[in-house]
């Protein structure tokens, strides 16, 4: 398990509604889970800004080369699925 280290921080008002009504709704078990899962996001967003142009095309291109193919699902289908899913 990794180890937990402890840190306060400061957020405006409506932030931290925000946090507290994601727990309360039951979408996170904790303030932590939801801090933890932004953080996540903010790391995952930091990477790909930091990603050259030519590195995304790499990423992009062999789906779009199997969309051309097509290997793809239609774009109805993955809604319904997204919809049963997330209502």
């Amino acid at each position: 398990m990794a180890t937990i280290d402890k840190l306060s921080i400061a957020l405006p008002h409506d932030m931290v509604e925000a946090i507290r009504e994601a727990v309360e709704s039951g979408d996170y078990a904790t303030t932590s889970e939801v801090i933890r899962d932004a953080v996540r996001d903010w790391r995952l967003k930091r990477r790909v800004e930091a990603m050259e142009i030519e590195e995304l095309r790499e990423l992009v291109t062999p789906a779009l080369e199997a969309l051309d193919r097509g290997e793809g699902i239609p774009a109805e289908e993955v809604f319904a699925r997204l919809k049963a899913k997330f209502g």
